[in-house]
């Protein structure tokens, strides 16, 4: 039963819409979604709404963390953890999966369970395997507790590479030439594998780019300029996933375009440029998060390429059943035709990252998206829509 039409006691008709902020988790990008929560906590209008920040520590644990964004920012190079944030070593949060109840209880050894009240709607701030992949959605609909962000099935197809890919060709979207490695090709016969690599290569040529197939914010990744650097790169690829993906090199320009769903529908913000970074082989991990490497807001385009790219981010966004939110990576190859590359149902949120700065360009302010985002959950129900 959903508690979407419940009736609502006067002091629930009184009370503020409870956001609560879900971060950190067991993916190797756990830092950067604590730096992106951190900046969404910051923004969230405290007149409006009660907020309960939640982190999910490396080994899973969720944990009731202190109200202090401030201590969420990249340090010294370094990002923050939740276990650094969390109140308790060993305490944890439960949220209850009777679709009757939205109650949060917080509990830990030897201590009588503590109720946190009821949460009204979840903002996953988590990237990666185990919170942006459909996981964290699919517990929030088993809960009855409206989210932000994409449901089940975008989340997972924007997390799988592969499966992304796939999705984009059968809607007729441009995508650029890749092989996949699956778990099983490579425990089985590696050298197979290897050499189903070393054809792709052969036919599309070198530079590739290999990366993990269900990973983010560019870990993981290698550009490999030829044969002796393979086995390496696949190495690395395969520490953050079983599974890989293999890219040729697409010569051109860097395009991204952002996503945001309206009353009306879907509709796509001014685009952006990421240039070449002088001092990085591409727009990897440092590039992105440490030498805060900035793109061109809006991006130098003709009328006609602005067009383009926001229609095709728009379809990319309707063919994987994305809600809420999306950035769209392309690239506008040198004969002058986009190809889009990828999508990030939760992509980097902090005021400087990209796709705030394209709606901010746009128009929408990070304080009125955040909101926005939250108010489109508010509306949505959970289960099947």
């Amino acid at each position: 039963m959903s508690t979407e039409n419940l009736p609502q006691s006067p002091e629930q008709q009184l009370r503020k819409p409870r956001v609560a902020v879900v971060f950190g988790g067991r993916s190797s990008e756990h830092g950067i979604s604590v730096v992106t929560a951190g900046a969404v906590l910051r923004a969230i209008d405290r007149t409006k709404y009660d907020v309960l920040p939640i982190g999910i520590t490396g080994d899973g644990r969720w944990a009731l963390t202190a109200d202090e964004p401030e201590r969420m920012a990249i340090t010294d190079r370094r990002t923050p953890s939740v276990d650094e944030l969390a109140e308790s070593d060993e305490g944890g949060v439960v949220l209850s999966v009777d679709p009757g109840s939205r109650e949060v209880v917080y509990s830990e050894p030897g201590v009588v369970p503590k109720a946190l009240g009821e949460v009204d709607v979840v903002f996953p701030m988590l990237h990666g395997p185990y919170g942006e992949d459909g996981t964290l959605q699919g517990l929030l609909e088993l809960s009855g507790v409206p989210y932000v962000g994409s449901g089940v099935l975008a989340s997972a197809v924007g997390q799988d590479k592969e499966y992304m890919k796939r999705v984009f060709v059968s809607f007729g979207l441009p995508v650029g030439p890749y092989e996949v490695v699956r778990p099983r090709e490579w425990e089985l016969d590696p050298a197979a594998a290897r050499k189903k690599i070393v054809d792709f290569a052969g036919e599309h040529g070198w530079p590739l780019f290999v990366k993990p197939a269900r990973g983010g914010s560019s870990m993981g990744i290698t550009k490999v300029d030829s044969l002796a650097g393979l086995d390496d790169a696949i190495a690395e690829a395969r520490r953050h996933d079983p599974k890989i993906l293999v890219e040729s090199l697409l010569r051109g320009r860097e395009i991204e375009c952002g996503v945001l769903e309206f009353e009306d529908g879907p509709r796509a913000s001014v685009p952006a440029e990421i240039p070449p970074v002088t001092s990085h082989d591409f727009y990897d991990f440092e590039a992105k998060y440490i030498d805060s490497a900035t793109g061109l807001v809006p991006a130098p385009l003709t009328a006609e390429q602005t067009e383009e790219v926001r229609r095709l981010a728009v379809a990319a966004f309707d063919a994987a059943s994305c809600e809420g939110l999306v950035r769209a990576d392309f690239f506008l190859t040198e004969d002058g035709s986009f190809v889009i590359n990828e999508i990030n149902t939760m992509p980097g949120f902090t005021p400087i990252s990209m796709y705030p700065r394209m709606w901010q360009e746009s128009g929408v302010e990070y304080t009125e998206l955040v909101d926005r985002l939250i108010q489109a959950a508010l509306r949505r129900p959970t289960g099947l829509r």
